[in-house]
């Protein structure tokens, strides 16, 4: 049977998917790029305080809690309410929650939008993937459809870091458009600006959404009354337990590979490659200086008169850091771009492979074998080399990860039924990814990394040793796993 003619409604149908998830990537990037200075001038504390560091993993981890529960509860609503339905709310709240950050005035506010963005993304993922699974009713566009509009995700995260550059150098030239202004600031912060971008994706959706259509098949079954109720018992009945189990596990084994190894990287390691490593023995006496600054500046109460001398101090200190800071930044940028490359290939790549036809057992272990290689090879040998041969085997590192990725928002929607497709696969990636996988980058750097430092400072080469360590074990936890994953019993849409 030939697969049905393209409309106008079925390129509208890829044209939001592509919008959905490529600002996904795009709203949860932000956070790398805004929370340190928003946290630093909410608190009144110079960006070097420890506070400000403290408080960036507090929000990571409680932003990805959020997530992980608000996003299990998106999945059940998928199925109870409609595909489009909630894909279109929970793209309206990604897009909203940013924004509303960006007049922050506190860190509670601050802390509480960026984790209604987090829940938004989460439960968007699910519903989009959800949706096209089921708007296509060829197989084989379907597969083909799935695979493409999720490697715009990738696309997601250079379009923020572009955008970050853009505002960073055109920031003091923008209206104040009655953004609140910092300690001392006669412009608002550039991390204000950024986070007002996450409005854009609102913007096409609404104007698209009326065109398209929900979910037919999901449509018909509920009209006829023969759609069962999803609930989170029937995820464990004997005919899914194992589905459901498995899928969660390799989704926080690909979660715990992106934040246990990858995404620790562009901070926590880059800053000990042999490039370099002049500016990290000239850093070191400055960091020091600045720490114990900090620690004095800490003991003071906030209206204390002594703080503004300390202050001073701070200023200056981080004044010599600058152009120094500047170099690392510069190589941590490249580091980044080389994962975002190597992200986008992967997500290209697997498209392709869909196309093709292969199984999905054997699909994802096109991944997880050379993960095995590659993550040992890039943290306990390359890493020493630095250059061209460690950000390229990093990026096949982004290329092996971020392909999982998209694996399993084509595999999850195969294996569920139709009134348990949402909710199964909000347990997998958000249970099981978000905040199982996500806990990884705590265990790499405030575990494993510190065993590695023993008594002396955490330097990066014991952050990169913890990177590998967690990222390999992993990966071989994965790699068994897959083996217990099940081909997909049915490939039509409405099952």
């Amino acid at each position: 049977m030939a697969a049905p003619k393209f409309t106008t409604t079925t390129w509208l149908i890829i044209l939001i998917a592509s919008i959905g998830f490529l600002f996904d990537t795009y709203e949860l990037l932000m956070t790398p790029l805004v929370a340190a200075p928003a946290i630093a001038e909410l608190l009144k504390v110079p960006l070097n305080n420890p506070m400000v560091t403290d408080w960036v993993g507090k929000l990571l981890w409680i932003a990805a809690l959020c997530g992980g529960v608000f996003g299990l509860l998106g999945g059940w609503l998928v199925d109870r309410f409609g595909r489009k339905t909630v894909m279109a709310a929970s793209i309206f709240l990604y897009s909203l929650s940013p924004f509303c950050a960006a007049f922050a005035t506190s860190l509670p506010m601050f802390v509480f939008f960026r984790s209604t963005t987090f829940i938004g993304v989460c439960v968007e993922f699910v519903a989009a993937i959800t949706w096209l699974a089921e708007v296509f009713s060829d197989k084989k566009q379907r597969e083909k459809w799935l695979g493409i509009t999720q490697a715009f995700a990738s696309l997601g995260g250079l379009a923020v870091t572009g955008v970050s550059v853009w505002i960073s150098r055109h920031g003091a030239d923008l209206p104040h458009l009655g953004l609140p202004l910092g300690l001392g600031a006669t412009d608002p912060g550039a991390w204000r600006y950024l986070l007002m971008t996450g409005i854009l994706p609102a913007i096409p959706i609404a104007l698209l959404l009326p065109f398209v259509p929900e979910s037919q098949v999901w449509k018909d079954r509920r009209a006829a009354g023969t759609l069962k109720r999803p609930s989170f018992g029937a995820l464990f009945s004997p005919e899914l337990r194992r589905v459901t189990l498995v899928t969660a596990a390799l989704s926080a084994c690909a979660y715990g590979i992106a934040f246990g190894a990858l995404q620790v990287t562009v901070a926590r390691v880059t800053p000990g490659l042999p490039e370099l490593k002049a500016e990290a023995k000239a850093l070191a006496p400055l960091r020091k200086e600045a720490e114990g600054l900090n620690l004095e500046l800490n003991k003071l109460a906030p209206t204390d008169p002594e703080r503004q001398a300390i202050v001073g101090k701070i200023k200056a200190n981080f004044g010599q850091q600058k152009p120094l800071n500047d170099k690392v930044k510069e190589m941590g940028d490249k580091v980044q771009l080389h994962q975002e490359l190597g992200g986008l290939v992967g997500r290209v790549l697997l498209a392709v492979l869909l196309i093709v036809g292969m199984s999905r057992v054997a699909l994802l272990k096109v991944f997880q074998i050379p993960a095995l290689v590659f993550l040992p090879l890039t943290y306990f040998k390359l890493f020493d080399q630095g250059g061209q041969a460690f950000l390229w085997a990093y990026a096949v590192c982004g290329l092996l990860t971020v392909a999982q990725f998209s694996y399993f928002g084509e595999y999850l929607p195969k294996v569920f039924p139709m009134h348990l497709r949402g909710t199964g696969g909000s347990f997998a990636t958000n249970v099981g990814g978000r905040m199982i996988g996500t806990s990884m980058a705590f265990l790499t750097t405030s575990f494993v990394a510190p065993m590695f430092a023993g008594t002396g400072p955490l330097l990066p080469s014991h952050v990169a040793m913890a990177a590998g360590c967690v990222g390999t074990g992993i990966a071989v936890i994965s790699f068994v796993l897959g083996f217990l994953l099940p081909e997909p019993k049915a490939e039509d849409a409405g099952h």
